[in-house]
C-alpha cells in the first residue's frame, strides 16, 4: 500500500483553504494511506477529517535545535512514505526535503518553473494548489471548494442557552493576536444596526477576543458556559448563519468554506482579497488599504445591498 504523506501545518485559516485540495489528493490515491503533518493545535481537527487516516505532528522546533531535527528526522523515516504533497511551501518544508526525506517523490509547486512567473506568485493559496496539484495528474473538484460541513456539530443547545432560536447575522470583529490592522473598529455600530432591522446578531469569540466581543454591547456572545467554542462548535454555529459579516481570520473564511454568504472586510496593506480563495465561496469583500479607514457607511450599505436583493 502507497503510504502518502500531506504537508499543512498552519494556521487555522490556511488549514481551512487547504481542505479541498487534500480531498482531491485523497480521490486520486483510493487506496493509499493518507497521513497528514500539522503543527499540534489542530490535531484534534484534522483527526475528524474523512479524507486522511492519520495525523503527524510536527512541533517547529527550531532548526538550530539539532536534537529535535534528528528526532523529527527518525519519525519522519519510521513512516516510509512513498510520496509527499507539500501544501505548505516553505523553506522549512523544503528543508525536511533535502535533509529528511531526498529520496522521497516530493511534489511541490515550489519545483515549478511557474514560481518565475509574476502572475503565478500573486495567486492565492487555493489557486497555487490547484496548479500545483494539476502538474501531478490530479483532477481538481474540490481544491477550489472547500466544503468543510463534516466540520459542523449540532449547534441549537448552545444557541439555545442564549435564547437565539431564529434566524442569526454572526460577527467576527477579531483575528489572530498581535494583528489590530486587521481589526474593523465598527463592529458596535454595525450590530446596533443590524439589531434596528429586527436581526439577531452574535458573535463567536476565539481565545483571542473573548474581551473584544464583551464590547459589542448590541451583540449576543455565544460561548460553551463562558469558555470559546472549539472548531466543531465554532462550524456548527457558523453553519447556520443567515449572514456572517468579519474580517479577514480563520473563521471568516470557515464560514465561507461552509457555503454560508457573507462579506469579508479586508486590510489591502496586509493581504489582498483576491488572494485568499475567498472569491470561491458566496462571499463577497471589501478592501481599504487601512481597515480602520474603512467607513461604517460603506459597509453598512453593502450589508444592507445583500439584504434588500434577498427580499428584506
Amino acid at each position: 500500500m502507497d503510504r502518502i504523506l500531506i504537508i499543512k501545518l498552519s494556521a487555522f485559516g490556511d488549514i481551512v483553504q487547504a481542505e479541498g485540495a487534500i480531498h482531491d489528493i485523497r480521490n486520486h490515491h483510493p487506496g493509499a494511506e493518507i497521513i497528514l503533518m500539522t503543527t499540534p493545535p489542530y490535531r484534534v481537527l484534522m483527526e475528524k477529517c474523512p479524507w486522511v487516516d492519520s495525523v503527524f505532528i510536527d512541533p517547529r522546533e527550531s532548526r538550530w535545535r539539532l536534537d529535535r531535527m534528528v528526532s523529527l528526522r527518525n519519525r519522519l523515516r519510521r513512516l516510509k512514505v512513498t510520496r509527499v504533497y507539500d501544501l505548505q511551501q516553505v523553506s522549512r518544508t523544503g528543508y525536511y526535503h533535502r535533509l529528511f526525506l531526498p529520496d522521497v517523490s516530493w511534489d511541490v509547486a515550489r519545483n515549478s518553473k511557474l514560481l518565475k512567473d509574476p502572475d503565478f506568485c500573486r495567486k492565492g493559496a487555493m489557486d497555487r494548489f490547484a496548479v500545483h496539484l494539476a502538474e501531478a495528474g490530479i483532477r481538481i473538484r474540490h481544491t477550489l471548494q472547500p466544503d468543510l460541513s463534516w466540520m459542523a456539530e449540532d449547534a441549537t443547545a448552545l444557541l439555545a442557552g442564549e435564547n437565539i432560536t431564529g434566524p442569526y447575522v454572526v460577527l467576527i470583529p477579531g483575528s489572530s493576536a498581535g494583528y489590530d490592522e486587521k481589526r474593523w473598529p465598527h463592529y458596535n455600530g454595525l450590530a446596533a444596526w443590524l439589531r434596528g432591522r429586527g436581526r439577531e446578531v452574535i458573535t463567536v469569540p476565539g481565545p483571542d477576543e473573548m474581551q473584544l466581543c464583551r464590547t459589542l454591547t448590541h451583540a449576543t456572545m455565544i460561548t460553551d458556559r463562558g469558555r470559546y467554542l472549539n472548531f466543531f462548535e465554532l462550524a456548527g454555529v457558523l453553519m447556520r448563519a443567515e449572514f456572517v459579516i468579519g474580517n479577514d481570520t480563520g473563521p471568516t473564511h470557515l464560514a465561507a468554506h461552509l457555503g454560508r454568504p457573507g462579506l469579508a472586510l479586508f486590510s489591502g496593506r496586509y493581504f489582498e482579497a483576491s488572494r485568499t480563495g475567498i472569491q470561491h465561496s458566496r462571499f463577497s469583500w471589501l478592501e481599504a488599504d487601512v481597515l480602520r479607514d474603512l467607513s461604517f457607511d460603506t459597509v453598512r450599505e453593502k450589508v444592507g445591498a445583500h439584504f434588500l436583493r434577498n427580499g428584506d
